[in-house]
């Protein structure tokens, strides 16, 4: 079980905190307001912390240097950027996500490698699909027979500057289409991936935990 840190205690980040702790996972939720605590049902067994979500002092008392994963989920995009971003370069939290309102900040911020989600596109669903990477092998499709489902992968940063026909070869999948500043194109096998590309794959139901397990490692280096 892993230890998640949320940021923003509306109605998103309840889901998220109650989703989480269902599952068994640690979490802590942080908000500006105490009174925010109150939707928070009262089997929650996570940490409720007050204080600004990208203050350094208020993110270690929420446990951050333990994260799995940061959720900035509050109402302001400025709050939620900052928070995200010393989540991710002071304490290294490997997987983190914003919310973000307004689509053309969210452009922005994919090029610096930071998952974003649109609120006109918005659903607690789509911030577990980049917080918790084997969610998104539940797929977006499965054919007919149910042996094959088209689903979002996420890659080892270590991938980064390697080419789409590497990633196929490694992990069996084949890339169908990936979105990258907001925008969906179709990669060709010398297409290289890039930090903050969102990847949608096709690939056998059985699969795919290896697939995950593949794919969370940097690619093999090649003997001399």
């Amino acid at each position: 079980m892993a230890h998640f840190v949320i940021m923003g205690c509306g109605r998103v980040g309840v889901m998220l905190a109650h989703t989480l702790d269902d599952s068994g996972h640690s979490v802590a939720v942080i908000d500006q307001d105490d009174r925010a605590f109150r939707r928070l049902r009262s089997g929650f067994s996570g940490r409720k912390v007050t204080g600004v979500g990208f203050d350094r002092d208020t993110l270690r008392h929420a446990d951050i240097e333990h994260a799995y994963a940061f959720a900035a989920v509050s109402s302001g995009d400025n709050s939620n950027i900052l928070a995200t971003r010393v989540a991710r370069e002071t304490f290294h939290v490997p997987h983190v996500v914003a919310r973000i309102y307004d689509p053309g900040r969210a452009e922005i911020y994919q090029r610096l490698g930071i998952p974003t989600v649109a609120a006109v596109r918005w659903s607690a669903d789509q911030v577990l699909r980049r917080i918790l990477p084997e969610q998104s092998i539940n797929g977006d499709f499965r054919e007919a027979s149910g042996r094959l489902i088209l689903g979002e992968v996420s890659l080892h940063q270590g991938w980064v500057g390697h080419n789409f026909a590497e990633v196929e070869a490694a992990s069996g999948v084949r890339v169908a289409y990936l979105t990258r500043f907001g925008e969906g194109m179709l990669p060709t096998p010398d297409t290289r991936y890039q930090q903050g590309d969102i990847v949608h794959a096709m690939m056998y139901v059985d699969n795919t935990a290896e697939i995950s397990r593949v794919l969370a490692k940097p690619p093999a280096k090649e003997s001399e």
